[in-house]
């Protein structure tokens, strides 16, 4: 039954790529090309601009979050304080181990956190791009394309630029990692349990409860808040793209369909991309800047990258 839905999935799925392909004339490589880098060149020029508008409007605002996190954290306060309004710039929404991290941070004068953590926000997007390629037209055809979530991120300081190059890495110990610090990233695991790769998902699972205890130990109070408080109420009002803001029956319908595909395309060319892509696009928060981990669907982790990373080499995409 599990392989017949998985053969009728991919047929379908494959045949709608096909006819998209065809209507806007995506057959041709030449065509493909140029549509592309059209995309890209406007995308790149969008993101130039977002980056200045979020830059002078909202200087590394969410740096200052972080900041503040981590100096409740030194003043002994809580990091999840009933009653907190979660569209408030100042919201703490994540897992405590970013919080913590940026402890010694918090300590420093605002300014000087900050450049310290804008330089390693600068230097992850410069290894993601490193890792999918310089060299790969493919690299900058996507980074152009998302511009505008690349430049936003930036130009706020988002941990979602650590966490993508993370996710780009490919191995369970930094999606545990990723997952740690923004919840979703998780669900990337289900690419090595959708292959039946237990060595993976193994790992996956130890890295995860090891950062898990971690932070434990270090915050047993907000770790515990943490999971208490993790609820669509933290939607908020926002300019939401996801399906949520629509309906959350549709989201919830939408994340059900989306988990069985990932599933059944785990074994399949498309497996990597389409567990990356749930990941991010199945948030009920969606904001355009998180939209910037789609970067890490264009290279999947090969045997060589999984054997060197701890992980069991993955078998032979099924096309």
């Amino acid at each position: 039954m599990g392989e017949r839905l998985e053969r009728r999935i991919r047929w379908r799925s494959g045949g709608a790529v096909a006819s998209i392909r065809r209507h806007v004339g995506l057959d041709s490589p030449d065509r493909r090309i140029r549509l592309l880098g059209a995309l890209a060149l406007l995308g790149a020029a969008a993101g130039l601009a977002a980056f200045g508008f979020y830059l002078v409007r909202d200087t590394l605002i969410d740096v200052n979050a972080y900041w503040e996190a981590g100096a409740r954290l030194n003043a002994g306060e809580p990091l999840y304080p009933e009653g907190a309004d979660p569209d408030v710039a100042s919201f703490y929404r994540y897992p405590p181990l970013l919080a913590i991290l940026f402890r010694p941070l918090a300590l420093l004068p605002f300014p000087v956190a900050a450049v310290i953590w804008e330089t390693l926000v600068v230097a992850s997007l410069v290894l993601t791009v490193r890792r999918l390629g310089i060299d790969r037209i493919s690299t900058w055809q996507a980074v152009g394309i998302l511009g505008v979530a690349i430049g936003w991120a930036v130009a706020i300081g988002q941990a979602q630029v650590v966490v993508t190059w993370l996710v780009t890495l490919g191995s369970p110990w930094a999606v545990a990692l990723a997952g740690n610090l923004k919840v979703f990233p998780w669900l990337v695991a289900l690419f090595w349990l959708g292959r039946g790769d237990w060595r993976a998902v193994g790992l996956f699972t130890a890295w995860t409860a090891g950062l898990l205890a971690f932070q434990l130990v270090l915050e047993p109070a907000n770790t515990v808040a943490f999971f208490q408080s993790l609820t669509l109420d933290q939607v908020g009002e926002v300019e939401n793209l996801s399906p949520y803001g629509i309906s959350p029956v549709l989201w919830a319908v939408l994340a059900v369909a989306g988990f069985v595909a990932v599933l059944a395309l785990a074994r399949t060319r498309w497996g990597w991309a389409t567990a990356v892509a749930y990941s991010v696009l199945v948030v009920p928060r969606l904001m355009t800047y998180m939209l910037m981990t789609l970067l890490a669907a264009l290279r999947a982790p090969g045997p060589a990258q999984d054997q060197a990373r701890g992980g069991a080499p993955v078998a032979p995409a099924r096309e």
